[in-house]
């Protein structure tokens, strides 16, 4: 090794997975100490977007599910075949997710719900030919010429009526006023997926949530190569170097309530998560509603460094509009099997088989997942947990007359329950559950509408030693709001900022796939 890289240190803002992902390419493929290596974490728990937690007496919380696909992820994939897993020895985290969603796997039999609550046919994507024409332009159509547009300049409401829409849009979180080019990017990038949406046969579960499947043995492995995890740590600004180019001179930062201020040397590094999608979070409980909050450190940073030098992106363009990013997430703990029981049995699905329940006639457009249980490495065998969210969280209930953002907990389990038709045991469900709801002002920032140069680069025009990994960073063909976006992100900017000559595993291109495309046009008039 030489002798820069022993004292080269890189500091990496975030503790999320693309900060871990970076840390680990360090130690992986760039043979870096890993005492040189320095996580900064506002928080007090390492994942990020990434969490799970909580207990069975006082309950679960997973602000988010992400998922994963065994087909796309190509850099994730490659990063977990390195990370030792937990559970079973001689075995990858990698190894681990494909024997456990082999002996699990995914096939919806209940993707969509109607009023009645009954299961509707989604055989038929329900396109008409305005639908598919305009489907077929947006995906002609090159990114530079569509600006600002949004998913509903591109099509007419028929669209988004079709069931296409309803599982295609809670699958992965679209609104119809977020970005048509993000939107464009996912038919591509999951093209391959279109024609079993209505299963999700491609999703790839994890055993437990991701924080105790992917981010605890990526932080152990970490750990055991002696990188350096400075939790409750928050940064709060970058000094440049005067002049054209893009040169972290100081980092401004807060330990312990107290301002302090870092001189980087030379040859150190800066990896930036610019922005979050989680941040500003609030949690409710069974009698009170979540909060609406605003930016904080992450946003507030990313404003600052874009405010000094050009080419860091523009964060207005997604922090500054919560009423097209917001939603509100939900995760139940029960003290027995009833709802479970109840819901297999109506589904048709054992927990973990399935996957999103969607009711297409609720005003909040609620969504619902069971997982394979237990779900947390904590989990007492009696109790079970589930996940869901709202998409439309300012609409007043079917059955509670209030905003989702207003409902409590037990407000919004009962709204829930109605739509399934569940209320002979509604009683008994609720008196044994704990319903915590997660109102997330800029869960889907990253889709609103924006321009090319809204989003920097990895590694920005004319910088030396600073990178920028988040999901607000621009990384051409791939998608936003995946675990992928993030992993890849992290091992571009290792490799660049260290001039790794190190193959990045290619986007797969199923658009240039015959069969692909002709599996594609039949589902279009299915």
């Amino acid at each position: 090794m030489s002798a820069e890289l022993n004292t080269r240190q890189v500091y990496l803002v975030g503790g999320g997975i693309a900060s871990l992902a970076g840390a680990a390419f360090l130690v992986r493929d760039c043979d870096f100490p890993g005492q040189n290596i320095h996580v900064l974490e506002e928080m007090k728990v390492l994942g990020g977007s990434n969490d799970g937690a909580g207990n069975g007496e006082q309950g679960y919380v997973i602000r988010g599910g992400r998922m994963l696909n065994d087909e796309t992820y190509e850099n994730t994939w490659d990063l977990l075949r390195s990370i030792p897993s937990l559970d079973h020895p001689g075995l990858s985290v990698r190894d681990e997710i494909i024997a456990f969603d082999t002996a699990h796997p995914t096939h919806s039999n209940a993707r969509l719900v109607n009023r009645e609550g009954q299961v509707e046919d989604v055989t038929s994507m329900g396109f008409d030919m305005a639908d598919r024409l305009a489907m077929v332009k947006l995906i002609m159509t090159p990114e530079e010429k569509m600006g600002k547009a949004r998913i509903n300049d591109w099509f007419g409401p028929h669209f988004f009526e079709t069931n296409f829409w309803y599982m295609w849009a809670t699958t992965f979180a679209f609104q119809p006023w977020h970005s048509a080019v993000e939107f464009k990017r996912y038919m591509l990038r999951f093209m391959h997926e279109f024609p079993r949406i209505h299963t999700l046969e491609g999703v790839t579960r994890t055993p437990y949530n991701q924080y105790d499947s992917i981010i605890l043995p990526l932080q152990k492995y970490l750990e055991e190569h002696g990188v350096d995890f400075s939790l409750k740590c928050t940064v709060t600004d970058l000094d440049f170097r005067e002049g054209d180019e893009i040169t972290v001179t100081r980092m401004h930062y807060l330990k312990d309530g107290e301002p302090r201020v870092l001189d980087l040397a030379k040859d150190d590094l800066v990896i930036v998560t610019n922005g979050s999608m989680t941040e500003g979070y609030s949690l409710g409980s069974m009698t009170t509603a979540p909060k609406l909050n605003g930016k904080g450190s992450s946003w507030q940073l990313w404003d600052r460094i874009a405010a000094k030098k050009p080419g860091l992106g523009h964060p207005s363009s997604f922090d500054d509009h919560i009423d097209g990013s917001k939603w509100e997430s939900f995760t139940v703990t029960c003290q027995d099997s009833r709802f479970f029981d109840r819901m297999e049995a109506f589904s048709r699905n054992k927990a973990g088989t399935g996957a999103l329940v969607t009711f297409k006639d609720s005003s909040w457009l609620m969504s619902i997942v069971l997982a394979h249980q237990p779900h947390f490495r904590n989990q007492p065998e009696r109790v079970k947990v589930f996940w869901g969210y709202g998409l439309f969280p300012d609409r007043v209930g079917d059955y509670v007359p209030k905003k989702m953002s207003e409902c409590t907990g037990e407000e919004i389990l009962t709204e829930l329950l109605h739509h399934l038709h569940f209320e002979q045991d509604m009683e008994a469900i609720i008196s044994t559950a704990n319903c915590i709801p997660c109102m997330m002002p800029f869960i889907t920032a990253q889709f609103m509408p924006r321009t090319i140069d809204d989003r920097p680069k990895v590694i920005p025009d004319g910088s030396t030693n600073l990178a920028l990994i988040s999901q607000f960073c621009e990384i051409p063909d791939d998608v936003v709001f995946t675990e992928e976006y993030s992993v890849r992100a992290a091992r571009m900017a290792v490799y660049g900022l260290l001039g790794l000559n190190k193959p990045i595993a290619p986007i797969n291109q199923y658009q240039y796939d015959v069969r692909t495309l002709l599996q594609g046009l039949v589902t279009s008039f299915r």
